[in-house]
Parts: C-alpha cells; sequence; structure tokens
C-alpha cells in the first residue's frame, strides 16, 4: 500500500508558501479536517519546522500525539547550543515529548563551523531519548556527497521530482539506502509548478517548450499530471517517504486517491538539467 509511503508537510499551515498558491496560509479547521483526514488513510509522518511561520504551534495545538513528527533546527548564528534551545522550544509548541526525526535545516551549519561539535549536540539529544532519527536537510546532491563522507545519521531529506532525478542518475539515493539511512522526499510537485503549468510567470518562459513537451508525454501515458509526478517518485524503491503539501482538504483525498492509481514501474523521468529551475530559492 503506498499510502504509507506518503507524509504530509505543514508549511502551508504557517505560512503562505507555493508558487501556485492562491489561498494563503491554511486556516486552522482547515488543517484539522486536513489531518483527520490523513489519520484515516494511514498518513502518520508530519514534517515541519520552526522556520515555517506558527506551525509548530497549530500542530500543538490540535494534538498530534498520533503522528511520527519531523521537525528541523533553526539557522544557527553563534551559539551551537540554539540547537538545543530551540528544539525544546519545539517540542513546547508542538505539545510533545519526543519528535520522530531532527534535521539540521541548513547545510551551512555544518559546512562553515565545526560540525562535530553541531552534530554532537543532535547526538545528545538522541542519546536522551527526545529525538529518535537524527540526519540533515539538503538542497544538492554535492551536499549528499559531503554528508556520506563525514558522518552517520539516521535520516535525510532531499529534493526530488519527475524533473529533478539527479539523485538516481548518480547514484546517491542507492549509497543513501546501502547505509541504512531513511530517505525522504520533497518537492515532488515542484511547489506545484509539475501540477499547473498554465499559471506560472515570466521568469519560467525560457523553459516552454520543455513543459509543453512534458505534458504532451503525461497525457500520452493516459496519467494526469498528479498522477504522473506522484506516482513517479512513489514508485523509487530507494525512497521511504514521500514528502506532499496541501492548502486544503480536497488536495490531499486528490493525493490519496492518485496515490492508488495501478501503475508499474514504466513511468518515466523528464529530467531537466538546470538549477535555475530545479531550485526554487532561485525562482524571481
Amino acid at each position: 500500500m503506498l499510502n504509507s509511503k506518503l507524509s504530509l508537510g505543514t508549511v502551508q499551515f504557517g505560512l503562505d508558501y507555493g508558487v501556485t498558491n492562491q489561498s494563503g496560509q491554511v486556516a486552522i479547521d482547515e488543517v484539522r479536517g486536513i489531518l483527520d483526514f490523513a489519520k484515516q488513510n494511514n498518513i502518520k509522518t508530519l514534517d515541519t519546522a520552526p522556520l515555517y511561520g506558527n506551525s509548530e504551534k497549530v500542530l500543538g495545538e490540535i494534538g498530534v500525539d498520533d503522528y511520527q513528527i519531523i521537525t528541523k533546527t533553526t539557522f544557527l548564528k553563534d551559539d551551537d547550543d540554539e540547537v538545543v534551545n530551540n528544539f525544546y522550544k519545539s517540542l513546547e509548541n508542538l505539545n510533545i515529548g519526543q519528535a520522530e526525526g531532527l534535521l539540521i535545516h541548513n547545510i551551512n551549519d555544518i559546512e562553515n563551523k565545526q560540525f562535530d561539535t553541531l552534530f554532537k549536540k543532535l547526538y545528545a539529544l538522541k542519546e536522551r531519548n527526545l529525538v529518535k532519527k537524527i540526519g540533515f536537510s539538503t538542497y544538492t546532491p554535492e551536499q549528499v556527497v559531503f554528508l556520506l563522507a563525514n558522518f552517520d545519521f539516521d535520516l535525510i531529506q532531499v529534493p526530488f521530482n519527475v524533473f529533478d532525478t539527479r539523485l538516481v542518475d548518480n547514484g546517491l539515493l542507492r549509497e543513501l539506502k546501502d547505509k541504512g539511512v531513511e530517505i525522504h522526499v520533497r518537492s515532488v510537485f515542484l511547489q506545484g509548478l509539475l501540477l499547473d503549468f498554465d499559471s506560472l510567470g515570466d521568469y519560467f518562459s525560457s523553459w516552454e517548450d520543455k513543459f509543453e513537451d512534458y505534458q504532451k508525454m503525461v497525457k500520452d501515458s493516459g496519467f494526469s499530471l498528479l498522477e504522473y509526478a506522484l506516482n513517479f517518485v512513489l514508485n523509487i524503491e530507494e525512497i521511504d517517504k514521500v514528502l506532499v503539501g496541501v492548502n486544503n482538504n480536497k488536495q490531499l483525498i486528490e493525493i490519496v486517491e492518485a496515490s492508488q492509481k495501478i501503475v508499474d514501474n514504466s513511468l518515466l523521468p523528464f529530467s531537466i538539467n538546470d538549477i535555475n529551475l530545479l531550485n526554487p530559492s532561485l525562482w524571481k
């Protein structure tokens, strides 16, 4: 049952997020409905962070004891003890005693500091049973290479989608899995771009021909844009969790229904090797 691979992102619960988002931050009553439907459909992992506005507080107010919570560090300034103090604050906001996972949110915090010291802070939290798994949220294959060379960690979150298959192409997903790392992927819809090519701004005009070719490929496959983008990622063997974000319960219902589509492993990637498209932080 592929639903068990789905996890729910919560950035929309605390911020106005996503290139195609027309509705703004999700209202708390809508969040309750989303979480209820998620639980009913075997979606038990929630991904959040202190940097996602008031997402953690919203989740804590509703109550998330029945879910596995992945949270992250804040971006660090001068004091490594921020890791510990801010994690305690996350537990308080979430109203939980233990997190499923804690990820270093900004890999530059590792690369720019004495990384052994910083990672030991996370390990100490794990030793005290305040978190089950520790790891990293990454943005590039180069960061994954760096982490594999320097750390033993439990969990990693990486961007991956039908346009961005670099981690399969270069064998890094397999290397992570061979080392026993749990792999969560985000950006499976590329902030909604892969679901709606009609609402994009001028920044994306240089890829219009590729977008048209991709949409034709999907149409010829007999799948919808949602079904293709989602099931392409769900069917990657090495991936443990596929992170999806929604603005309302209707969207989550559509995702769950799409995940139940019977597909084989014939869904093809449509790789676009252009960091200016693949990294939403560079979008203008």
